[in-house]
């Protein structure tokens, strides 16, 4: 049986929601994707799994944090303001491509595979599966997520789709942005037989989890593994506690570095227009946004601009 391409595998996803989405039209003659979107999309609940990266929030200490800064005026030397300017600008001074919500190309490792920037298109929407480890993380903070709990997981939910993101749930990011959580050890990460069985058996796109590194080998194992055999992985992915553990699908964004090897990212699950957690579009004022109830304005503490 041939692949079905990506646009063949959202449209079969649409159809399953289309039941308790708006009903099709009599000989719709909008373009299919046009009515993919209409009857699946929009009426879909959006949950972001992205922490948002601020100066003070978890690191490796090998690379250290981030300062942010007001743009200045190259000739004055002096910030530009909205008072002064009509507008402001932020200075970033990043200290590493590795902050928070993170996707890895295999460059991170191995520079003859792709950088960030390299990545195929392709990558931008996917079939997502959660699996939660958190009952046995509970027990055991060093918990590494194995086959067996990837076997559990198809038991309860059919096999996991080829092609597909899977999201390790581990609750870890429950005390994000506590900067304390980048040495704290030990920490829950998938074993070197799961993440090889995800890829070489169920031939999924890249797996991600909430920690900051793959597992708690003194090698890094499995991240070596991925990384220098060319697949991908997400680090620092939040909220996994907000989407389902099957039937959603995951949108990947991420700047495009030129030989980057390494990827702030946005990920934004789609799930079920039942579905208790997000929000659907005409929910919240898009076009024009909505004024906030403070201005934002530059908290020197803090390093940032704030509300």
């Amino acid at each position: 049986m041939k692949r079905l391409l990506p646009v063949a595998k959202l449209s079969l996803v649409a159809l399953a929601w289309i039941g308790c989405a708006a009903p099709p039209r009599a000989h719709d003659a909008r373009p299919p994707l046009w009515q993919v979107y209409e009857g699946a999309l929009k009426g879909a609940k959006y949950v972001d799994l992205t922490h948002a990266i601020t100066p003070s929030i978890p690191v490796w200490p090998g690379f250290g944090p981030a300062t942010f800064g007001p743009t200045v005026d190259p000739k004055t030397q002096r910030p530009y303001t909205w008072a002064k300017d009509g507008f402001e600008a932020t200075r970033y001074v990043l200290a590493t491509d590795q902050l928070g919500t993170q996707l890895d190309p295999p460059a991170h490792w191995n520079p003859d595979y792709p950088a960030i920037d390299e990545l195929p298109p392709t990558f931008a929407v996917r079939p997502l599966v959660v699996i939660s480890i958190v009952d046995s993380v509970a027990r055991q903070p060093g918990y590494q997520m194995s086959v067996a709990d990837i076997e559990a997981w198809e038991r309860a939910h059919d096999r996991i789709p080829e092609g597909s993101v899977v999201f390790i749930r581990s609750g870890w990011s429950k005390d994000w942005p506590d900067p304390a959580l980048g040495t704290r050890r030990p920490f829950p990460g998938a074993t070197l037989a799961a993440v090889r069985f995800l890829h070489e058996q169920r031939h999924i796109l890249f797996h991600g989890h909430e920690a900051l590194d793959t597992d708690t080998t003194a090698t890094l194992e499995s991240e070596a593994w991925l990384l220098k055999n060319g697949y991908t992985q997400a680090e620092g992915v939040a909220n996994l506690d907000q989407v389902p553990e099957s039937g959603a699908l995951v949108v990947i964004g991420y700047p495009k570095f030129q030989g980057g090897v390494g990827g702030y990212a946005r990920f934004i699950a789609i799930c079920p227009p039942d579905w208790k957690h997000g929000v659907s579009v005409g929910e919240l004022p898009e076009s024009p946004l909505a004024k906030q109830p403070r201005p934002l304005h530059w908290d020197a503490k803090l390093g940032m601009r704030v509300r």
